[in-house]
């Protein structure tokens, strides 16, 4: 890493963008092997929060018949109130631009409030059936509530819970045993893979959009991740179907899907994007190829397929590891 900083100072300095002095004040400061704790910091920070709200959840789990449904909720609303009052009154309000607080502590309480939020109302409706038998409205109420939250206070990591209650307003299952489970929904409903794909185009749309109004634009590998995410599992997970029409479309969908993120990869020079686009695209198409050949008798060549298939798997790899340093390259010119 501190090679490959060392190369890209010296590749200003070639091209003119920075003077020599200032190639030598560089040169001098990373001598200095001085370090950031920043990242280090909010992580415990982030898992700081993860653990408070876990712990709220398994003190109402169990002791839940001793302390009370109202004693419960009350406390869950002066926690949300208390954490809610901070961020509005330190915020900056909402503003198009990317934003943040004068102190990073509060941009956590924002995490903390909105998951207890979602807390409280999936209590509520638990316990008390606030919505009644509407139980896509406990799910609906929490998402627009994260995603008022994430726009007003600036925060991706509420906007990731807003797109997750979204997804799950919609029906898709969210977690990951749930997405590979041969009893996941999108294996059983057709429409319901449809309306992943639609979600999917949705969120990028939405991003499109938000794009050219700049409202938040950093937020845009956001959404894009999630519609990545969404639309190839949804895709790849239909190409096994026996119905020959439907997994052509989705086969079309993948590939739709692959040419597009591999180009919005390189706008944003996002490897996340590039990374899983591959990876959706090696799978989907080495599935494509299976159902090109599956009535294909291959009884008499089988001996040569034993010795191809290692080689090709061996350059599926070389392949993969090439174009990772081929985008690495590219994006740091």
């Amino acid at each position: 890493m501190e090679k490959f900083k060392d190369q890209s100072a010296l590749h200003l300095f070639k091209k003119g963008l920075i003077t020599e002095n200032q190639f030598e004040e560089v040169k001098t400061y990373r001598n200095l092997n001085i370090f950031s704790l920043n990242a280090e910091l909010k992580l415990f920070l982030y898992l700081s929060v993860l653990l408070f709200t876990s712990g709220i959840g398994i003190l109402i789990y169990e002791n839940i018949d001793t302390i009370g449904h109202i004693a419960i909720l009350s406390l869950l609303l002066i926690v949300i109130a208390v954490c809610f009052f901070y961020c509005f009154k330190y915020s900056k309000g909402f503003q198009k631009t990317e934003t943040t607080f004068e102190h990073p502590v509060l941009e956590y309480l924002v995490l903390a409030g909105n998951i207890l939020t979602c807390i409280f109302i999936g209590y509520l409706q638990f316990q008390y059936k606030t919505f009644g038998e509407h139980y896509g409205l406990a799910t609906l109420v929490p998402t627009i509530v994260s995603f008022f939250c994430a726009y007003y206070f600036d925060n991706r990591s509420v906007l990731t819970i807003a797109i997750t209650g979204l997804a799950a307003y919609v029906g898709l299952s969210v977690t990951p045993q749930d997405i590979f489970n041969d009893s996941n929904n999108l294996y059983a409903s057709q429409s319901l893979s449809y309306s992943a794909v639609m979600l999917g185009v949705l969120l990028v749309l939405w991003t499109i959009y938000s794009q050219r109004i700049s409202l938040k634009t950093h937020f845009g590998l956001v959404f894009l991740t999630f519609a990545l995410h969404i639309v190839s599992i949804a895709a790849i997970s239909n190409l096994t179907g026996y119905d020959t029409l439907i997994w052509v479309i989705f086969a079309l969908i993948l590939a739709g899907s692959t040419y597009y993120f591999y180009k919005v990869s390189y706008q944003y020079k996002a490897m996340s994007l590039y990374v899983f686009m591959i990876v959706y695209a090696y799978i989907g198409g080495n599935i494509v190829l299976f159902r090109v050949f599956e009535n294909v008798d291959f009884s008499d060549i089988w001996e040569l397929l034993v010795f191809l298939l290692p080689a090709y798997f061996v350059g599926s790899i070389i392949m993969f590891i090439k174009l990772i340093k081929n985008f690495h390259k590219e994006i740091a010119e």
